[in-house]
């Protein structure tokens, strides 16, 4: 009789025992999946402190809305350009673009891009800052600062070289693309051209067409 009893006892004790590890180890899951929520928050809030806006700009342009057809591609830094310089760019797509700075600012208003394609025949334009125009050597055509024909067959036809959107987010200058363009193909250096040409125009590639 006091066996049973006994043998009772350390039943109930095993079976409470085993109640309160099952408890515990229940309680267990909801923190561990605490502590890890909160160790990724941490981590992410860490790399957000640390990288700041350009990196919020970087996920924005690698994770777009999915509305978003378009997105910024970084071009330079903006004091990698002087005033009057200007550099050749090429698109993902393959777009010819020449990026020039027009003024001593650090907003895009100081900034211009427009494509380096005559309209004309297809013949390369580039600037030139001593006579503040865009200029193709091709056939004496001429745009002014804003890309509108002012001299050659571009004036005589009324075809003004095509803009391209910019922007310029702590120090960096962006250009506006597709999205979609990011996959067709790796970029293509850029040419830093001076502001000192000889009248023809620095580097310029009078047979280049794109």
């Amino acid at each position: 009789m006091s066996n049973s009893k006994s043998d009772h006892k350390v039943h109930g004790e095993s079976t409470q025992g085993s109640i309160a590890a099952a408890s515990s180890s229940n309680d267990e899951h909801p923190r561990r999946r605490f502590l890890t929520t909160a160790s990724g928050v941490a981590m992410t809030a860490g790399l957000c402190g640390a990288y700041g806006t350009f990196a919020c700009m970087l996920g924005e342009f690698v994770y777009p809305a999915a509305n978003k057809s378009k997105g910024w591609l970084f071009v330079c830094t903006v004091d990698h350009l002087a005033e009057g310089e200007a550099l050749d760019f090429t698109s993902p797509t393959g777009a010819k673009v020449v990026v020039a700075r027009q003024g001593a600012g650090t907003t895009e208003e100081n900034f211009l891009a427009l494509s380096s394609v005559c309209p004309h025949l297809g013949c390369r334009v580039h600037w030139e800052s001593q006579n503040d125009r865009f200029f193709c050597p091709c056939h004496n055509g001429a745009f002014d600062r804003d890309g509108k024909p002012v001299s050659g067959p571009p004036q005589a036809a009324n075809q003004s070289l095509v803009r391209f959107p910019l922007k310029v987010e702590n120090g960096l200058l962006f250009l506006e693309v597709p999205m979609e363009s990011l996959v067709v193909s790796p970029l293509k250096p850029s040419e830093l051209r001076h502001p000192d040409g000889d009248g023809n125009g620095p580097n310029s590639d009078p047979s280049g067409v794109a």
